[in-house]
């Protein structure tokens, strides 16, 4: 039998470079389309889209016909994070709004299993997202069947907050659940990400990084996301 650390050492280098997902909530919705358009010309690879309805976290973004508007500009899936109680009631329309990836709360979902597969049907990629409270341990019956895992890194609801870096435990977790697995499951991280803390997510074991104010709020966009799409890896698969 392989150790951990040689099965580690083999999924890394069956991986692709990690993602960056700019997050649309920290946007400036004035000039929506102007930030979608620069994004597009820069080296990120997916939209991050968070939806909230103000019952499962204290907040209001948009619905479907905002991703809809972000859709017939943008050059780049869109990776619809649904941050809503009920969510098997508006899957086939995020989907139809133009939703590349959506992802759920397992919080939110007490038929976790079917609202998977009703993502699935849609053509759409499935995600399961956990709060920072959450254990990994309850993906453990439903991973083979997720394309990714939203890991908050901050108490969801608002942009802006620091990061926790308990998350780093849970990723290490995550990482090894799906190696033993045998899965190509992504790790998303959404929350405080940026470039003071982004080498050590991924160290962690991370795939892809939400990023909100480090890359709308930076004075140069375009080079934020040069930046966090560049970083050297340490460590066992530098």
């Amino acid at each position: 039998m392989f150790d951990i650390e040689f099965l580690f050492f083999i999924h890394i280098l069956k991986m692709a470079k990690h993602l960056i997902a700019p997050s649309i909530l920290a946007a400036d919705f004035g000039n929506l389309q102007r930030d979608v358009e620069m994004i597009n010309g820069t080296e990120a690879d997916w939209f991050h889209i968070d939806i909230m309805d103000g019952m499962f976290v204290p907040n209001i973004s948009f619905g479907p016909e905002i991703v809809n508007v972000i859709k017939k500009s943008s050059k780049l899936p869109l990776d619809v994070h649904l941050m809503i109680e009920k969510p098997e009631r508006y899957i086939e329309q995020y989907r139809k709004a133009g939703a590349n990836n959506i992802s759920i709360h397992i919080e939110a979902c007490p038929h976790l299993h079917r609202t998977i597969q009703q993502i699935k049907a849609t053509g759409a990629k499935a995600g399961v997202a956990i709060n920072p409270h959450t254990s990994v341990d309850l993906l453990q019956d439903i991973i083979g069947d997720l394309d990714l895992v939203i890991l908050m890194s901050v108490n969801p609801g608002f942009g802006g907050q620091k990061f926790i870096y308990q998350t780093l435990k849970k990723i290490e977790k995550l990482k090894e659940m799906i190696i033993v697995e045998n899965t190509s499951t992504l790790i998303e991280i959404d929350g405080g990400v940026g470039l003071q803390n982004a080498e050590s997510i991924l160290n962690a074991g991370a795939d892809v990084l939400v990023a909100g104010n480090s890359v709308f709020g930076a004075e140069n966009p375009t080079l934020a996301v040069y930046a966090l799409k560049n970083l050297g890896i340490k460590g066992l698969y530098a």
